[in-house]
């Protein structure tokens, strides 16, 4: 009798899977995509605009066999699986597999897994469906989108500004930076004073005169005030009350990046790696598992089953008084499906439990994400605000002090949030203070300030740009692009960021902007949820897009090459920096007329003097670009180390020293001194 055939995307979870599913079922892997847009037909998009946008795709580089493997398995199984991940990206991989490996309509069935674990798949092969094809087009109009917008837009910048590439929404990311330099750039700071009263145990701020917002501008002012105040201040308000604070939902993709980057440091594309490990499974010994649920979702919905079993577990550890309520929202325009938030698969395997499982990295997000979770289920934190106010000659003085009543979710989500205790001394109505410490302090307005990863992660989502999965690999493009720098975890456009930028918006101002982009994700959507023709939006898209792309080819200013301020030795003309295959280059202006290139020298970077032969340390890079040590006399000498040489013998065993973790350490023996 004929196995029945699982096809997945990835092949770390498809052992998994066939062990859960037991006798009677093989689970093979796809590896990811196996199709895309061919590079043939007009401007090389693989999709043919004037009929119909119908896509002309090819198998990937690579796949051959695999594909051909995957044929011959459809062959001789019972049935077909497709179990690609439970997303638009999924459901249409699972088609392309359909189509390739000629499935017939009646051999297969579409699974959904939105956790690895032995009952979750086991219960979604009891609700399978067919292939969606809503989902399906609504990726492929995306892709069709992406693919005619990369394609033209990137030839353009490339011919016309020397940049590598432009995207549908890249480039909106990437004008949100610029812009907000610009913002910076044209900020005018402004100057204001702040006048306190400082007493035993608190201090106070002046913020109203006579019952009217205060503003001191200028140091005459402060000054002014200073000399018609008394020394001894009335406290004439005086109010308490109980507030709550709410946890915050479990993560939804997006929430999750912008945490890991805050409070964990990692980037964009780092979280989602882990995170795509610890949902495909990890091997606990006794078991293999995935300990997460599916990471790309962008609901915050958590399952009756996990709230119920997390009650129960918080009334266990905690106490009845801890149980909250499971976090609703209403559904907005983006919400994947009907996804689960991003939560532990079982709130009983503990980070301290399975934390020997697991690399430092994959335990940091995993504890993040389960103490989240947790903490989403678990009552309001409580405390009491008290606000006193006091008066000096109609100047009033305010300040604000709290004090936690019940810590609620905060028990557990404490790593996470920084909230102290600021009580205020025992104070009553109209009693009497007395102090000399005023003080008056200037201060300037701030700019706004430049994004960080995680700010810029949450402002796409805000504006409806893009999508959570998407969010990692539009950083990482911008970054490789060489149209933004980082400085200080901030993002700070080049001069190549801001000429694309420029240049875009001078011929597509209508199309590349967060209006335009926010409404064609909303388009997408309503594809997915048969509600808009998938031809209609392209074609309306088209329409409007390509004279805009033939017009600026032919209209655009081409940015001229920067000069070096050399002159050419062989024909005196200006030599410029240009770009090519390779990278930058210095070459005469008078190209092609003049074909001189300047021949450059290597730069080295010399860090001391060889301990063995006396040579020279210099920086070298591996073809991975990672930075070791290395004597500039290789071969001869072959002097090498990671860590930083001081250029100075071990004392005791004569090897040469190196610096690592603020001291000096031998490289052979255990000899090691702090640095001074």
């Amino acid at each position: 009798m004929k196995d029945n055939l699982v096809i997945v995307e990835s092949p770390s979870k498809s052992k998994t899977i066939e062990k859960y599913l037991g006798k009677g079922y093989k689970v093979v892997s796809s590896k990811g995509h196996i199709r895309d847009l061919s590079t043939k037909g007009k401007f090389g998009l693989g999709v043919d605009v004037d009929q119909n946008f119908e896509p002309d795709y090819v198998m990937i580089s690579g796949k051959s066999k695999l594909v051909k493997d995957l044929k011959q398995a459809v062959k001789n199984s019972a049935k077909v699986y497709l179990a690609t991940d439970p997303d638009r990206e999924g459901e249409a991989i699972s088609w392309h597999l359909k189509e390739a490996l000629g499935i017939k309509e009646n051999q297969y069935e579409r699974v959904l897994f939105h956790e690895i674990t032995k009952d979750k798949v086991i219960d979604a092969f009891q609700h399978t469906r067919k292939i969606d094809d809503d989902l399906v087009r609504s990726q492929e109009t995306r892709r069709i989108l992406d693919r005619i917008i990369g394609f033209r837009l990137s030839r353009l910048m490339q011919s016309k500004t020397g940049g590598k590439s432009a995207g549908r929404v890249q480039s909106v990311a990437l004008k949100l930076i610029v812009d907000r330099e610009r913002e910076i750039n044209d900020f005018k700071p402004e100057e204001y004073w702040t006048i306190t009263a400082q007493f035993d145990d608190f201090a106070a701020e002046l913020f109203e005169y006579k019952k009217k917002k205060l503003e001191i501008k200028n140091e005459q002012e402060a000054n002014a005030i200073l000399a018609k105040l008394g020394k001894t201040y009335t406290v004439i308000n005086l109010e308490s009350k109980l507030k709550s604070r709410k946890a915050r939902p479990p993560f939804i993709t997006s929430t999750l990046q912008q945490e890991a980057s805050t409070k964990l440091g990692f980037p964009a594309r780092k979280t989602m790696m882990i995170a795509q490990k610890l949902y495909e499974g990890i091997d606990l010994g006794n078991e293999t598992t995935g300990l997460i649920t599916y990471m790309r979702t962008d609901s915050i919905r958590l399952s009756d089953e996990f709230i119920g079993s997390t009650f129960h577990y918080i009334e266990e550890n905690y106490g009845k008084e801890y149980i909250g309520y499971a976090k609703t929202s209403k559904k907005t325009e983006n919400v994947q499906d009907a996804h689960e938030a991003i939560r532990p698969t079982s709130i009983l395997r503990t980070p301290s439990k399975v934390k020997a499982h697991l690399t430092s990295d994959e335990y940091k997000l995993y504890h993040l994400i389960y103490q989240r979770a947790l903490a989403s289920l678990m009552k309001d934190s409580k405390y009491n605000q008290t606000t006193v106010i006091l008066d000096n000659e109609d100047y009033h003085f305010k300040s604000t002090g709290q004090v936690s009543v019940f810590d609620g979710y905060s028990k557990v989500y404490e790593d996470y949030e920084t909230s102290e205790d600021k009580p205020l001394p025992n104070l009553s109505e109209q009693e009497i203070l007395k102090t000399e410490q005023v003080e008056s302090k200037q201060h300037f307005t701030q700019p706004p300030s430049r994004y960080t990863e995680a700010k810029l992660i949450k402002e796409l989502e805000e504006l409806g740009i893009g999508r959570p999965s998407t969010y990692a690999t539009i950083i990482d493009t911008i970054k490789k692009r060489g149209y933004v720098d980082l400085e200080e975890k901030k993002f700070v456009p080049t001069e190549m960021g801001v000429t694309t930028t420029d240049k875009l918006q001078e011929s597509f101002a209508p199309i590349i902007n967060v209006e335009y982009t926010a409404k064609m994700e909303n388009d997408l959507d309503e594809i997915a949820d048969g509600k808009e023709d998938y031809l209609k939006v392209l074609r309306e898209f088209y329409d409007e897009f390509e004279p805009s792309v033939e017009k600026a080819f032919g209209t655009m200013t081409k940015v001229a090459p920067k000069e070096t301020g050399e002159l050419c030795p062989e024909c005196g003309s200006p030599l410029v920096i240009r770009k090519g295959k390779y990278g930058s280059f210095t070459a005469c202006s008078n190209y092609p007329t003049c074909k001189y290139i300047k021949k450059e020298e290597k730069q080295v970077k010399i860090v001391t003097t060889c301990p063995l032969c006396k040579g020279n340390i210099i920086e070298r890079k591996t073809r991975k670009g990672k930075i070791f040590y290395g004597c500039d006399h290789y071969p001869k000498c072959k002097f090498a180390t990671w860590d930083k040489p001081t250029g100075e013998l071990c004392p005791e065993c004569g090897s040469p020293l190196v610096e690592k973790n603020k001291q000096i350490k031998c490289s052979s023996c255990t000899y090691q001194k702090d640095t001074e």
